[in-house]
This record gives structure tokens, C-alpha cells and sequence, in this order.
């Protein structure tokens, strides 16, 4: 069975860090592109960054761009998203989703994923 787990989520000040963590089973992560979403309370489900199967290729929502990091560990088969100077803005509960193909020129809608996790609270808060 194919599963996503998040992990890495919390409480942080505003300019601080966190790295979430995207680990799977049942699977082999390296066929699939890795997008990031969060959600905030009223708020639409919305594409973070997301890293392509086929050639790596890596893209950021223009509201997290210089700030947040997205990587694959290959022998952990685990994707993440390292975010810094976080802000208040920021607080949502973060999914990464998979899907083999996605991720080619855009980080798509929520609705270019089959797989989910099951989330990860950030709340950035002083």
C-alpha cells in the first residue's frame, strides 16, 4: 500500500525554521514527482514547491521562493522542504503529495495528485 508520511511540523518564531519531512512506504519515491501544498484555516489548498521525477526540476510558489527548499534523499526515500525565515503568513498544515507525472512545468493544483499524506501542523506565531 502506498503511503506519505509528514513529519517536522510545529511551533515556530517568526524568522526561524523548520524542515518537513516527506517519507515513503510501499514505494519508491524516485518515480514520482513530490509536490508540497498547505492549507490554511479558510483558506484553498495551495502549491508550495514541488521536484519532478524525470529531470529534478524544482519549483517554488512565487510567496516562498528564496526562503523555502525543497530536496530529495534518495536512500532515505524521503523528500523535504526546508523552510526558512518563516512567517506568520506561513502557518498552514503542509501534505506533500506524489504522483508519476506532475511537476513538469508548473507545480499543478491539488487535483494533479493521487497520493497524499495525512499533513503536519507549522504554526509561526511570537
Amino acid at each position: 500500500q502506498l503511503q506519505l508520511v509528514e513529519s517536522g511540523g510545529g511551533l515556530v518564531q517568526p524568522g526561524g525554521s523548520l524542515r518537513l519531512s516527506c517519507a515513503a512506504s510501499g514505494f519508491t519515491l524516485d518515480y514520482y514527482a513530490i509536490g508540497w501544498f498547505r492549507q490554511a484555516p479558510g483558506k484553498e489548498r495551495e502549491g508550495v514547491s514541488c521536484i519532478s521525477s524525470s529531470d529534478g526540476s524544482i519549483y517554488y510558489a512565487d510567496s516562498v521562493k528564496g526562503r523555502f527548499t525543497i530536496s530529495r534523499d534518495h536512500a532515505k526515500n524521503t523528500v523535504y522542504l526546508q523552510m526558512n525565515s518563516l512567517e506568520p503568513e506561513d502557518t498552514a498544515v503542509y501534505y506533500c503529495a506524489a504522483e508519476t507525472l506532475a511537476c513538469g512545468a508548473r507545480i499543478g493544483s491539488s487535483y494533479d495528485y493521487r497520493y497524499w499524506g495525512q499533513g503536519t501542523q507549522v504554526t509561526v506565531s511570537s
